[in-house]
């Protein structure tokens, strides 16, 4: 096994040490009480916040109270009820369209395989791997904005393709961990992490953090 690698295993299994420790009950922030609701949420989170998600979905998952309900909806309507989500045409056909096949393919429940979910309509790798994960508790990386950005940042992959990123992730990260490391990353990007201005002088994992590391050797190098 190459160093690089070994390296960055051993920089998870830290990074879980102290994960753990802060956000220890961390988990999905979509409201939801069943599969369906939680694909559905996940589709809409798409580009938009999880808060403004679960705001929408208060009311629409009143309105719509399962798969049958989603697959009659009528599309214009359906597209003003979830209009602040944003992309809400393309987000309401594929709403329809998902729930059609659920019926007509999955019996009427949402499948608990990779394979099957993404060939529904509007379901790609990361809406899958958190369906799987949190629904089914089969084990999946979700590469979301903050997973992306605090991967890269903290050195645990150079790629940008959410894909790539994924199988990097996959292979130094124990597949025990999958699910809530990435949940962890989330919490730890909204706290601190941030796209635009990280916290780093307060972050607990700066240590372990090529970030900081390059700054820090920016600084010291007088550049």
């Amino acid at each position: 096994m190459k160093k690089e690698f070994r390296d960055k295993i051993d920089k998870v299994l830290e990074i879980r040490k102290i994960f753990d420790q802060l956000y220890e009950d961390a988990d999905c922030s979509l409201e939801y009480k069943d599969p369906l609701q939680l694909l559905i949420a996940t589709q809409l989170a798409a580009q938009c916040t999880d808060a403004r998600v679960n705001v929408v979905t208060k009311d629409l998952f009143q309105k719509y109270k399962n798969v049958y309900d989603f697959a009659n909806a009528d599309i214009a309507e359906l597209e003003q009820d979830i209009k602040s989500t944003g992309f809400f045409r393309n987000k309401a056909r594929n709403i329809i369209n998902c729930c059609k096949m659920i019926i007509e393919e999955f019996g009427g429940k949402v499948p608990n395989n990779l394979e099957d979910l993404l060939k529904l309509p509007g379901v790609g790798r990361k809406t899958a791997n958190l369906v799987l994960g949190d629904i089914f508790g089969i084990p999946g990386i979700v590469v979301d904005t903050h997973a992306k950005r605090l991967s890269n940042r903290i050195g645990l992959t150079k790629n940008t393709d959410p894909v790539k990123i994924e199988f990097d992730l996959m292979e130094i990260v124990p597949k025990d961990y999958w699910s809530k490391f990435c949940h962890q990353l989330v919490y730890h990007g909204r706290a601190v992490c941030d796209a635009r201005r990280p916290k780093c002088a307060q972050c607990q994992i700066s240590h372990l953090c090529d970030f900081v590391n390059k700054a820090s050797d920016v600084v010291s190098n007088g550049s």
